[in-house]
């Protein structure tokens, strides 16, 4: 297989991804309650086996590219080189939750986002996105567990409901996006839907003022669900043909929306929601003007770690955004030695 990369792409990934497993391992043995990121991707192969080559999580997708352009706002609450104003350069990644590549996109479970900027002259920053507003477990030991209790059943190839009700009943984190993905039907394209960052970050100005973010891609096309009717319908496999086509008819472009926190927002648990009256502002806008399978293309090599941030923005505390780089490092060291 060609390499999609150029060979300084691969060594800059390389040595990203080096760097984060040195950090994500070592601190392993700090995460909550004893969770490891070694164990939870263990989980996910249990879970889902082992497809070699490939990731443990959001495994199904399809990559995209484009650019990003901010707008006059976002240089007055972050001083990263992706607000510069100038066209910064854009891989992306949308993907589907789980481990299973043959996962219907019918699926109630949500959709991911992944996106790495390249602005000129400086390292890339990350961002990891899904399409649901709030996450399903405030820390890691409470994702593992839900992990563990939603293992499909041999017998019938589902998790047993009575496991996922007690867990649930006992980790009430884990029920508002249940919830969100039980009352919205999935959705009809890659392309109109929201994608949220769900960890709160901190923005840096350029005279260091703080300001508390967190952030959502909101499609300029209109969000849309399948009716009840298309969801029956649907085929299994039919979001990587929608956003092909999409792309080829022209341009897609989402509007970048900060939420601002407020002193007292909770910025360290990503299943709990920000009050609705939260300020909101529009900083810019990502543009994907083409798509390819996943197979060969620019994102199929790339970690998406999100705390891959660069200089204007800080990650917060969050147990489980500071959890992630460890995951994505094991991921993305046992796929690319294709195991």
């Amino acid at each position: 297989m060609v390499d999609p990369l150029t060979r300084w792409q691969r060594r800059l990934s390389l040595a990203l991804v080096a760097l984060v497993a040195s950090v994500g391992i070592a601190t392993a043995g700090l995460a909550a309650g004893g969770v490891t990121p070694q164990q939870v991707i263990a989980t996910f192969e249990q879970n889902f086996g082992v497809h070699s080559g490939q990731r443990r999580n959001h495994i199904k997708g399809s990559c995209a590219s484009g650019s990003f352009v901010a707008n006059a706002n976002a240089r007055q609450y972050s001083r990263s080189p992706i607000f510069s104003g100038q066209p910064v350069p854009v891989v992306a990644r949308f993907s589907l939750a789980g481990g299973n590549p043959k996962a219907p996109d019918t699926a109630r479970s949500p959709r991911g986002l992944g996106l790495q900027f390249k602005p000129r002259g400086a390292g890339v920053v990350n961002m990891a996105l899904i399409n649901t507003p709030v996450f399903g477990a405030a820390t890691p030991e409470s994702f593992h567990g839900n992990l563990i209790a939603t293992r499909p059943d041999p017998a019938t190839g589902k998790p047993d409901p009575d496991t996922v009700k007690a867990f649930r009943a006992s980790h009430p984190d884990t029920k508002p996006q249940a919830a969100f993905l039980a009352a919205n039907n999935p959705v009809a394209s890659y392309t109109s839907s929201s994608y949220y960052s769900l960890h709160a970050f901190r923005f840096l100005n350029s005279a260091n003022r703080s300001q508390l973010v967190r952030w959502a891609f909101v499609p300029q096309d209109g969000e849309r669900r399948l009716s009840d009717e298309e969801l029956k319908a649907a085929p299994a496999n039919f979001l990587e043909q929608r956003l092909l086509e999409r792309t080829q008819q022209g341009p897609v472009k989402w509007d970048l929306v900060l939420t601002l926190g407020r002193p007292g927002d909770v910025d360290n648990d990503p299943s709990v929601a920000w009050p609705e009256d939260r300020k909101t502002v529009t900083v810019g806008t990502l543009t994907l003007s083409g798509a390819s399978p996943q197979k060969g293309g620019a994102c199929e090599a790339v970690a998406f770690d999100p705390l891959v941030l660069g200089d204007g923005i800080v990650a917060t505390n969050d147990p489980v955004l500071q959890f992630r780089s460890g995951s994505y490092a094991i991921s993305y060291d046992r796929r690319n030695r294709g195991v």
